[in-house]
């Protein structure tokens, strides 16, 4: 049975509205949306994303 890990592609933080876009060629996130410099960033992790496709487990 194969497995492929699916990763988020955008996130966005719940404290200071940053929001960031994975970037598949620079391999590192880019920012979207700068917020709040000074925040420790909370990002919107919810439960809702599932790593797995069920069809893959």
């Amino acid at each position: 049975m194969n497995s492929t890990l699916r990763t988020p592609t955008d996130r966005a933080c719940e404290n200071c509205g940053r929001r960031e876009r994975w970037d598949a060629d620079r391999e590192s996130w880019r920012v979207e949306e700068p917020g709040n410099v000074y925040c420790i960033h909370e990002w919107d992790i919810n439960g809702e994303f599932v790593p797995f496709d069920d069809a893959d487990v």
